[in-house]
Parts: structure tokens; sequence; C-alpha cells
């Protein structure tokens, strides 16, 4: 094994409090009861059993969000309100016993933006979060429309990162149908959470907001590889912006490698978007801390750009 890098943070890592779980049961109906049970162990545990993943990995720290769709899948407002601010209270207790290893992200009820963005400045001042991750869409609602316009407010003046999470898409593809396989993690997710994203860039959230700042998973959810693609179309359809799609993609948007342990879409990333909008992280515990980390420490990259996507661009960005 190739010698580990001093230090790794990573950010797309997950958990679940007590009045979250039912909203995650469902996404697991499909997966072998042995392993869904697994999975809950490890997402309810901030004990030896996550700590001791970490050390093995050389993870220094692990910046934990709610498993989605968590409250975004709340009908009631009043209700997704609530439980957000409760599983933020919860995250922050578990965080205050850890702090050297453990930082958050906030948990939002998007239903209500004006109270997300509330929620969010209460978990960067009082709780000292670091960010938010939104499990994509809101009951159907995107992130582009006009009523989120107070949120991006916020989070822009904040200089919060808002991480945007896959989740199931409003209704499932047709061009799937047959092929479960290709169904959430293998195709369907990416496919819709960097259709969110473009979005966001096509409806001119970035252009409202210049300072706002996303991220996205799973080496930017295939867009990077896309950039040309994507400015041409623009022009043909007589996209209206400022500039072309691909300047706010990589003026606003950072990725991360979840999920992706390969050198290829790591290397087109990297020369896309330029090596500090890269990070790493491992998506535990849906995938296996110590195979991503051997990437991270053997992927031939010079020291320099292997310590920024380590470490050194997740510090900056999160403020950690």
């Amino acid at each position: 094994m190739a010698k580990k890098i001093a230090k790794k943070i990573v950010l797309e890592e997950h958990f679940l409090s007590p009045g979250i779980v039912n909203y995650w049961r469902p996404t697991v109906v499909d997966v072998e009861p042995k392993f869904a049970e697994q999975l809950y162990r490890r997402l309810t545990d901030f004990g030896d059993m996550r700590i001791e993943t970490m050390d093995r990995a050389g993870i220094t720290r692990m910046v934990l969000a709610i498993s989605g769709p968590g409250v975004q899948a709340e009908r009631d407002t009043a209700t997704a309100v609530a439980k957000a601010r409760e599983s933020n209270d919860f995250l922050a207790r578990e965080v205050q016993k850890r702090p050297d290893r453990y930082s958050g992200f906030a948990h939002l009820a998007m239903q209500d933006a004006r109270a997300a963005a509330d929620e969010l400045e209460r978990c960067v001042r009082e709780l000292k979060f670091c960010g938010a991750m939104i499990n994509g869409h809101t009951n159907g609602l995107y992130l582009d429309d006009p009523s989120f316009a107070s949120f991006w407010e916020r989070a822009e003046a904040l200089g919060t990162p808002v991480y945007l999470h896959p989740v199931d898409p409003v209704a499932p593809s047709p061009a799937l149908d047959g092929h479960k396989a290709l169904r959430r993690a293998t195709w369907e997710w990416g496919f819709e959470t960097g259709s969110h994203a473009l979005r966001l860039v096509f409806g001119g959230i970035f252009e409202r907001f210049p300072r706002a700042k996303l991220i996205l998973g799973h080496m930017g959810e295939s867009l990077p590889y896309l950039l040309w693609r994507i400015d041409c179309r623009a022009r043909l359809y007589g996209v209206k912006l400022k500039n072309p799609p691909s300047h706010y993609i990589k003026q606003n948007i950072w990725v991360t490698t979840s999920g992706m342990c390969a050198a290829e879409p790591l290397n087109c990333a990297i020369a896309a978007l330029g090596q500090e909008r890269v990070m790493f992280s491992v998506d535990y515990p849906f995938e296996n801390a110590e195979e991503a980390a051997e990437f991270m420490d053997s992927v031939p990259l010079d020291e320099k750009t292997r310590a920024d996507v380590a470490c050194n661009n997740a510090a900056k960005l999160l403020g950690l």
C-alpha cells in the first residue's frame, strides 16, 4: 500500500438522527436486509466504529450530513422545520463530543425558504457548522425556483457552501424501465443531480448571487466532461446569460471525489475546473473508506495537487 498522506478531510459522509430514520428507510427497501441493517448501524454510530474507519483510512476530519432525503420528503412544512432543527441540535451534540474529528453540515427544511435561511444562519453562527447539504428537489421543487431567492441571498451573505446531494427524481425515467440496476446510484441520481445543478446555472442563480458556493459529489455529476457541449448548445438555444454556462460552473461549483475511485474522471475534473476546485470524499458508509483512501494515496498526481485535493481545498472552502 502507498504511504498515506498526512491529512485527509471528507465531506459527503452520512449519519442518521432519531427523528429522521423513517425518511431514510424507503431508500433501502431494495437492499438486502442484512446489508441495510449494517448501514443503519454505521449511520447511527459516532463512536469507535466510525473513528476506527477514519483512522484506518488516514482521515483526520469527517463533515457529517443527514443521509437523505431527510425532512425534504416531509409534506407538512411545520413538521419539516421542527425536525430539521431537532436533527441539527442532535448533530451539534455529537460533534461537540469529538470536535477534533467531526464537523457538521446543516439539514434544512426547504419547504420554507426563509425558515431554511434562518436555520442555516443559526447552524453556522451558533452550532459552528461549515455549510449545508440539500438532498436535491423538495417535493418536486428545485433550487432555481424564485421562491428560494431569500435562501440563496442568505447563503451568499454567510459565505456558506451548499452541498447538492442526489435524491430520487420526481418521477422515474421511462428510459430506464426494465433495467432496475440503472436506477438510483448507478445512473439515475447522477443525471438528476447534474440536471439540478444546470438548472441553477441556466436559471441565472449564479448571476444573481455571484458569490454563492455549490458543491457536487461524484466528480461533478459528469459536468466537467461536458463543458464545451453545454456552452455550444446554450449559444444555439439563445440562453441569456452574461457569460457561458461553463464560466459559472468554474466559478461557483466545487466537486468531490465521493464514490469515484478512478484516475480518468479525477484528471478530467482537475483539468476542467482547476485543482483548487476538487476535494476528496468517501460517501461513508455507502462506499468503502479504505478503498477511497488507497485511491487518493496512490493515484498519479504531483504531491501539491494530492495534498490540495485530499485536505487543503476543503479546509479553505469550509474554514476548517
